[in-house]
């Protein structure tokens, strides 16, 4: 069986989407830090969840070569 490329392609695009979130949320750190204390833990915490939407797709398309999974065939 042939390794796929998709694999480590797919690693180096979500450490690419880690690292641009984290440098775009560290860019509004000076704003957010005005803000009230459980308010910036609410913008890190929505923030931290954020980056996790575009995973699905990206892991399917690693696992299958397609954005989307095909359906389920009965």
């Amino acid at each position: 069986m042939k390794p796929s490329w998709r694999k480590p392609a797919g690693m180096l695009a979500i450490l690419g989407i880690i690292t641009a979130v984290a440098v775009l949320v560290g860019s509004f750190s000076a704003e957010i830090a005005q803000l009230p204390a459980l308010l910036q833990g609410l913008v890190y915490v929505i923030c931290g969840i954020l980056w996790i939407a575009p995973l699905k797709p990206l892991l399917s398309w690693m696992e299958t070569g397609r954005f989307r999974r095909p359906p389920e065939q009965p």
